[in-house]
């Protein structure tokens, strides 16, 4: 990989993750539920965080990071996106958000997976690490939320 190609793919990145961030603050703004905007403001957040990482990355030698593996239940994986609306339920909300991190994380899988670099194979796959970490949260909430018990 060039220092050119490294360059594009993480402009890339970074532009995927300012689209996430600005999805989950302005979801964070609309829904009225307390620890729905809870939640979408800490991946509003983490996001920026993503972000800015990435931004050093750009300008530094890319580093050892040390992010713990995340299990991926796929429960997202097969669920129909449904249509982006002012006014969509917030269970279809949190598909929207489950499908964008399962996008950013097969994307960071794939790159990762692309790279004959070690470090760069690494990075990649600590921020696929990082994104199915969001997927996950969400997906715990979205079961919460669409399959609630009734007795």
């Amino acid at each position: 990989m060039t220092p050119e190609d490294y360059k594009n793919i993480i402009s890339e990145a970074i532009n995927n993750e300012v689209e996430a961030y600005t999805f989950y603050q302005t979801i964070s703004e609309k829904v009225k539920d307390a620890n729905l905007k809870k939640l979408f403001g800490e991946l509003a957040g983490e996001e920026k965080g993503h972000r800015e990482y990435l931004q050093k990355l750009l300008s530094r030698d890319i580093t050892s990071l040390g992010f713990s593996a995340t299990k991926d239940y796929k429960v997202g994986d097969s669920i129909p996106t449904p249509p982006l609306t002012p006014d969509m339920k917030p269970v279809d909300g949190l598909v929207v958000a489950i499908k964008k991190e399962l996008a950013a994380m097969q994307m960071y899988t794939q790159l990762a997976n692309a790279s004959d670099d070690p470090e760069i194979k690494k990075t990649f796959t600590e921020l696929a690490t990082m994104e199915r970490g969001h997927k996950t949260r969400l997906e715990d909430l979205y079961v919460n939320t669409a399959f609630t018990e009734v007795w």
